[in-house]
């Protein structure tokens, strides 16, 4: 398999010019279905926001049975050279789905929001009807038919390479399907036509390619693809060694190569946007998000206890670098406990699940029987028990889980004093935020980007439920027209100039902190926590901030989790080197009250509790005697004098060490102690 996405090129007539359709070529190779009656040609199809996914049968010979399946894809946007494609197949003319002879009767089985959005379209210049099939639905379907009937459907990819895998098709459940698209879904399988979409993310491809518009100029995303063959992330993106050097990472057991915060080399650079090669950028883009949809896949496969991940969907296109680093990913973060599967077929899961639900289709006569589920193993996660806001202890506050907010984010688990392991983190974190803001807005500083956040409007960017579903959102599996599909998937255009700074501003804030709170989430929940506290410099008392992390909390844990933001949650490291002081032989600065008040501080408080006094709460709504605005202008005061405090504590220390060094030289040399001559 080669770096680029090799195509193939079927040809058609439109007003007789003629045209080309795309189609993965070697990554889609055509279904034998020998038994198929070739009465009648049949079509299905999966319309994406981006993709129109096509699979077609096509007889091998008139008059006898035996056919192959194909597969051919459009541009949503190039909508009538898809129903041209249908016409010129004849498609239509032969009856689709009812051998009626009457046009009323012909129907397209189809999924994907599409399917509603250009259901009148199809009506009106097709004269049928679409029979809307339930996306997820399709997309399983359309999973356990090539696992089950197609012989070397799946394969792993290692360092460029793919290799087969025989799936026994008796033990092939359960299995976590991760579908990228715009957004993604993860879906637990559990056997024919047994389901359950257990989570998602807003963080997807369709951000990827919705940001790579904007900082690359690409229109379309197999030209972001190749781009990214040829860019180093190097460029943009900060390592550990970056940071500390070869030999402190390693003590955290982080290699000098580790990525520690995509695009976080911006901070500190002064070029501009024009300053960046295109394929630098794409890189950058393509490892970011991968590595971040790859660890979300880990972490909800670990919560459900499986090992086998299938990644599918139009996004993956085949392309080497995306499967290099989805599996680079799934095998480090699990410690080679599991791996990433891929299917030929990737792109069309749901138009081929929609395909199989017409009646008539023969499949070998073998039938896709279910297998025994397994357990999940992992138990109901419920609310803690006797945890208080208002009032803490060195003994109940441990363990907990410390979310530690910078360029990138570290996830320590806390379990009492001076008893810690960092277990995770991820690369999307501060640095990622702010160096990409500076390309997207030129803001000169993270203030600067907060307040562009504040006023503005994160739908002129982003793609919601509702814009794919309508109004009424996609209620089968719980999600409101308001929920968020896709970060920057409405993304249309490739000039900056056409989107306000302001909006761009507000969407990545909403994306970047709804991640963060997400895999601290599940990181809490793998690990057995029920606290989780949130530290750094980038949540700086920002109540946005700190409301958006408090939201995505409530919304993964059901409100069952407690969510507590620092006091000086921008001087952790500040006051813990201050609390080294105590092994220094200074035992007065009484340092384990100074920090027991710090570390037990809570300025907010998400998920269910008692409310916190109200000289320390922030409510979502300001109201009360103590506003955001106030409360926040409390806690940097509180932060600048503290930073004071350290830094005369520092100065009298040395004087105290001097002072010391002098009693010591004195007594030394007194007449008592005076060395033999």
């Amino acid at each position: 398999s080669s770096e680029t996405t090799e195509w193939a090129k079927i040809f058609f007539w439109i007003s007789g010019e003629r045209r080309s359709v795309a189609s993965w070529g070697s990554g889609n190779p055509p279904i034998s279905l020998p038994n198929q009656p070739n009465t009648c040609p049949l079509l299905a199809l999966d319309i994406g926001g981006t993709l129109i996914k096509l699979v077609y049968f096509k007889p091998d010979n008139e008059g006898n049975a035996g056919g192959k399946l194909h597969f051919v894809n459009f541009q949503t946007r190039c909508l009538d050279e898809c129903l041209e494609f249908i016409k010129s197949y004849k498609f239509i003319g032969n009856g689709v789905i009812h051998e009626a002879s009457t046009s009323a009767n012909l129907t397209i089985k189809a999924t994907g929001g599409g399917a509603y959005k250009f259901s009148d379209v199809f009506r009106e210049k097709l004269g049928v009807t679409l029979h809307k099939l339930d996306e997820i639905d399709s997309v399983v379907d359309g999973a356990n038919f090539l696992l089950k009937k197609i012989p070397c459907e799946s394969f792993i990819h290692k360092n460029g390479r793919r290799e087969p895998i025989n799936i026994n098709t008796t033990n092939l459940f359960p299995y976590l399907l991760v579908n990228i698209g715009s957004g993604v879904s993860m879906i637990k399988v559990m056997g024919n036509k047994k389901f359950e979409r257990v989570t998602g993310t807003h963080v997807g491809a369709g951000t990827m390619f919705g940001l790579a518009k904007l900082l690359t100029g690409c229109m379309r995303y197999d030209e972001f693809l190749e781009l990214s063959r040829q860019g180093d992330n190097l460029v943009l993106d900060l390592i550990v060694k970056d940071i500390c050097g070869e030999l402190v990472g390693q003590k955290q057991g982080l290699s000098a190569s580790t990525l520690a915060s995509s695009f976080g080399k911006v901070i500190n650079s002064r070029k501009q946007l024009s300053d960046y090669k295109s394929e630098d950028l794409a890189k950058t883009l393509l490892s970011a998000f991968t590595y971040n949809i790859a660890q979300v896949s880990y972490l909800v496969a670990a919560l459900l206890g499986l090992k086998r991940v299938f990644f599918g969907g139009s996004y993956i296109r085949g392309h080497a670098s995306t499967m290099d680093n989805i599996s680079y990913a799934i095998d480090y973060w699990s410690k080679g406990q599991m791996q990433a599967l891929f299917l030929r077929h990737e792109g069309f899961l749901g138009a081929l699940g929609a395909f199989m639900d017409y009646e008539n289709i023969d499949t070998y006569d073998l039938p896709l029987e279910d297998t025994k589920e397994k357990e999940p193993l992992h138990d109901t996660f419920t609310s803690p028990d006797g945890i208080s806001t208002t009032e803490h202890n060195e003994s109940s506050i441990f363990p907990y889980l410390l979310v530690n907010i910078g360029s990138g984010v570290s996830m320590v688990e806390v379990t009492g004093k001076g008893k810690f392991e960092r277990i995770i983190g991820t690369h999307l974190g501060g640095g990622t935020i702010l160096g990409l803001a500076r390309l997207l807005t030129g803001c000169a500083s993270y203030e600067e980007f907060l307040e562009l956040s504040q006023r503005g409007n994160t739908l002129a960017v982003d793609l919601t439920v509702g814009d794919i579903y309508g109004e009424h959102g996609y209620s089968k599996h719980n999600l409101p027209a308001s929920t968020t599909a896709a970060s920057f998937g409405k993304v249309s255009s490739n000039k900056l100039s056409d989107y306000k700074a302001e909006d761009l501003a507000a969407a990545l804030l909403n994306a970047f902190t709804y991640n963060v709170g997400q895999i601290s989430y599940f990181v809490a929940k793998l690990s057995g926590l029920r606290r989780i506290f949130f530290r750094g410099t980038y949540v700086c008392g920002h109540a946005k901030t700190m409301e958006k992390i408090s939201r995505s909390l409530k919304y993964w844990s059901k409100d069952e989790l407690q969510t507590t933001f620092l006091c000086h949650e921008g001087f952790m490291g500040a006051v813990g080197a201050f609390w080294s002081y105590e092994n220094m032989g200074i035992a007065n600065l009484e340092t384990e009250e100074i920090m027991r008040q710090v570390l037990l501080g809570a300025p907010y408080t998400g998920g269910n509790g008692p409310a916190l006094p109200l000289a320390a709460h922030l409510s979502l709504t300001g109201g009360g005697d103590v506003s955001f605005r106030d409360e926040v202008e409390r806690l940097q005061h509180d932060n600048n004098e503290m930073k004071d405090e350290i830094e005369r504590l520092r100065q009298e220390n040395a004087q105290l060490k001097a002072a010391l060094q002098k009693i010591r030289l004195d007594t030394a040399f007194d007449g008592k102690n005076t060395p033999p001559s």
